[in-house]
């Protein structure tokens, strides 16, 4: 049995990035994960502003940057008909877009954690919480991976374990928003292929996307709607993109594809006595967004400044998440015409303007004057 003041559950970006954070304001922190460090995970990779300006503010984009990630300075949306190419306007802290693999990035961010002396342990399931008299979670009980029984006391538990929270279920966090559209994934790894940054293809029940990533190589998705998977990857991929205009068949294409089977998206309570929730735990968008890691480094700022005010996390996390998630599950549905794609994608551009100037513009002497709270 141990005791922390925070206990996070899961060290991929969501929970790193929290663990991060916290042990940099002083906090004993214990991170747990079921996995392996380092190990990858079904991810289509892109940042989008708000994540490179944390990533920075952090002073860890240096390091993406050094790990080889190419720079995205342009973003290619094609609608078969027309094509519009928007240069990506620098701005402080935001030179360029990136799109790091998962080996890259959540390697990183565990490395920082631990720096920031954090404790992490990796092969440790978490099956449950512990609570006190009255109800509140103090802590969590689980399993190493060889059986042995695992007891963590904490003032504050932080579920950071992806869309099937067992945080979140054990809790009893409530949804507040659940979506209808949903995108079936499948993408790999080509070489050789070249791009103009980030593309994003769209036809009528299709969608593709071409994110330049490490080691010269483009992650590739093709989107349908779930439950509408009829066609492979190669001929999903010819009808989204109409072929791009050529360059898919002359460049090498990917000896492993992954898929993702697809569900629609969600917005849960934020936090509840002695428990919160980060990233894919709290709030889960469609692929289609490709904004699930700038969310999770979104929320694990936003909980890292709200010390015990875990109202203002939960407001402030809710004014970005909720307008974003109704537009992009429009978009996940699959039901628009080009102009009305093109409105949904707007709106979603300036709902992520609204998370970049909470990035930029939140105090920032909010978390550095305030107390470090009590939380035992």
């Amino acid at each position: 049995m141990s005791h922390y003041d925070v206990v996070v559950v899961g060290a991929r970006p969501a929970g790193a990035a929290t663990a991060m954070l916290l042990a940099r304001q002083g906090r004993r922190v214990l991170m747990l994960d079921r996995d392996r460090y380092g190990t990858d995970t079904l991810s289509t990779h892109a940042l989008m502003r708000g994540g490179v300006r944390l990533l920075s503010q952090w002073q860890l984009l240096d390091q993406i940057i050094a790990a080889g990630t190419p720079a995205v300075r342009r973003s290619r949306f094609d609608y078969d008909t027309d094509s519009v190419t928007v240069p990506i306007k620098p701005s402080p802290g935001v030179d360029a877009l990136y799109a790091p693999r998962r080996t890259v990035l959540d390697r990183l961010l565990v490395d920082a954690a631990l720096a920031a002396g954090a404790e992490v342990r990796f092969g440790v399931g978490v099956t449950g919480l512990l609570r006190n008299g009255s109800g509140r979670v103090i802590g969590v009980c689980g399993r190493n991976r060889d059986g042995s029984p695992v007891t963590v006391h904490a003032g504050l538990t932080v579920g950071a374990d992806g869309v099937r929270s067992t945080i979140a279920a054990q809790a009893g966090a409530a949804t507040l928003r659940t979506g209808r559209g949903a995108s079936a994934i499948t993408y790999g790894y080509w070489s050789e292929l070249p791009v103009v940054g980030y593309e994003w293809f769209y036809r009528p029940g299709y969608s593709a996307g071409f994110i330049p990533t490490n080691k010269g190589e483009v992650c590739v998705f093709a989107g349908v709607p779930h439950g509408n998977r009829d066609r492979d990857y190669l001929a999903t991929l010819a009808a989204a993109t109409s072929g791009a205009g050529g360059r898919l068949a002359t460049a090498r294409p990917p000896k492993r594809l992954r898929t993702w089977v697809g569900r629609p998206g969600f917005v849960r309570q934020a936090y509840g006595a002695g428990w919160a929730l980060v990233g894919d735990a709290g709030s889960f968008l469609d692929p289609l967004s490709t904004h699930g890691i700038t969310d999770a480094l979104r929320d694990a700022e936003l909980l890292a400044r709200a010390g015990d005010d875990l109202d203002w996390y939960a407001t402030e996390r809710d004014r970005v998440i909720g307008p974003m998630h109704d537009v992009v599950d429009r978009i996940a549905g699959y039901g628009w015409n080009t102009d009305e794609l093109q409105r949904d994608l707007r709106e979603l551009s300036a709902t992520m303007n609204v998370e970049l100037d909470l990035i930029q513009s939140a105090d920032s002497t909010r978390a550095a004057s305030r107390e470090a709270p009590n939380l035992a």
